[in-house]
Order: C-alpha cells, then sequence, then structure tokens
C-alpha cells in the first residue's frame, strides 16, 4: 500500500516559473455577459489546470472590436451607469448604455468584467495590467495571442 503512496506526488503552483498566456476575444461574436465572464475566468486563471486559488495564475486578455458589442434585449436605452463627481449633494450622473456607447465604448465592457473579478487585493493589477481593449480591431501587441 505505501508503493501506491509512493508514486502519486502532488504539486503546488509558483509564480517563479509562470509563464502567462496571452488570449484574443473578438467583442463583436457574443453578448457582453458571456464574452466579460471568459475574460474574467481567464484574468483569475481558472482556465489552467494547476489552478491554485492562492497563486495570481492568470492570463492577459485582449479584446477588440468594442465599438461593435453585442447586447440582447433593451439594454441599450435601459440599462444605466451611475456615477459621483464630487460626493456632493445632487451630483450623482447618470447616463444610458446607448450614451455610454457614444462616448467610450470600452467602459461597459471594462465594467462588466471587473464585477466578474473576484474583489480581492489582485483585483487591480488584474484589471489594469492584464486587461487590454481596443475599439477597433488592431491591436499593439506582437505577442502569440490564442484566440477565444
Amino acid at each position: 500500500m505505501s508503493k501506491i503512496y509512493d508514486l502519486t506526488k502532488s504539486t503546488h503552483s509558483s509564480k517563479d516559473n509562470l509563464n502567462r498566456t496571452w488570449y484574443i476575444i473578438d467583442a463583436s461574436k457574443e453578448p457582453v455577459g458571456r464574452l466579460a465572464s471568459k475574460a474574467a475566468r481567464i484574468l483569475v486563471g481558472k482556465n489552467r489546470a494547476d489552478y491554485s486559488p492562492s497563486v495570481d495564475m492568470g492570463g492577459c486578455v485582449v479584446i477588440i472590436n468594442s465599438k461593435n458589442l453585442v447586447f440582447t434585449g433593451k439594454k441599450m436605452d435601459r440599462k444605466v451607469y451611475f456615477r459621483h463627481d464630487n460626493g456632493r449633494i445632487g451630483a450623482l450622473h447618470h447616463r444610458t448604455m446607448a450614451q455610454q456607447m457614444a462616448k467610450d465604448s470600452t467602459r461597459p465592457i471594462y465594467l462588466a468584467v471587473r464585477g466578474m473579478v473576484p474583489k480581492n487585493r489582485h483585483r487591480d493589477i488584474r484589471m489594469n495590467n492584464r486587461l487590454h481593449i481596443f475599439t477597433g480591431s488592431s491591436h499593439d501587441f506582437t505577442q502569440e495571442l490564442i484566440p477565444i
């Protein structure tokens, strides 16, 4: 019985020899929620076979064609983004999805992915350093990108 246990060994993943994989996602092919959940899964690293919750093993994601985002239902008219400018009374501003897409088309996908990434100390690193969103189909990354 001890021979079986000698043959099986478990390994613990570490950040020392981590090779981050780069993925590219076309935003014009599927709805924003599905796109955001795939991107969040890659950023956290849950798509890897050696995933470990204690080690940040996520990959890098490049999202292209954000100006052609796909929405289901009546989200362009009914979904509203709220923000506070300075914390003063009456400083609550709102913007519909159509207005937001006209102003900055990368913001809706950024906020969707941000809501799906775990709320911990790695969140800003994952979002700001490893998520890259472009409005058109051209990007400035020369790494080998795996399409999703």
